[in-house]
């Protein structure tokens, strides 16, 4: 256990916000699977085409609104896991700061109308950029250390 003992004891909050993402992953899953449902949209489909579905537009959005958040989950993992290591608590609210901002995102992309989820969701880029200052500042502190 002497790697644990390097990382401050506040540390734990990061891993339980990226914990948190993951449920919030499984929830926005979980709504593509009922857009499946609902629009007639069968695996392995990915997106639905306006030509075949009258409702393609209303499922992609959902569809979308999930794959973009798995398009910035590594991003926001290593910035969450390298900046934590130097700034723990700013980290961690950050983290749950950028998690309000993509349920915004979600639903409001899953509206139907993709301007949607920028209303609120914009604000978790924010959190991001808070994020890569930390991760900044981690690595500053280590080159000059």
């Amino acid at each position: 256990m002497a790697g644990i003992e390097l990382l401050p004891k506040e540390y734990g909050f990061v891993a339980l916000v990226l914990v948190l993402y993951c449920f919030f992953n499984f929830w926005m899953a979980f709504q593509v699977g009922q857009a499946r449902k609902k629009y007639k949209v069968n695996y392995p489909t990915l997106y639905a085409l306006e030509s075949e579905n009258k409702d393609a537009k209303l499922f992609n959005c959902v569809q979308r609104g999930h794959q973009n958040s798995l398009e910035m989950l590594p991003m926001f993992f290593m910035l969450m896991i390298l900046g934590g290591i130097k700034h723990p608590l700013i980290c961690a609210s950050l983290g749950a700061f950028y998690i309000v901002g993509r349920y915004f995102y979600f639903t409001g992309y899953a509206s139907g109308d993709p301007r949607n989820r920028l209303n609120l969701g914009k604000y978790g880029f924010l959190a991001l950029l808070g994020l890569m200052i930390c991760t900044i500042s981690f690595g500053v502190n280590l080159v000059l250390a």
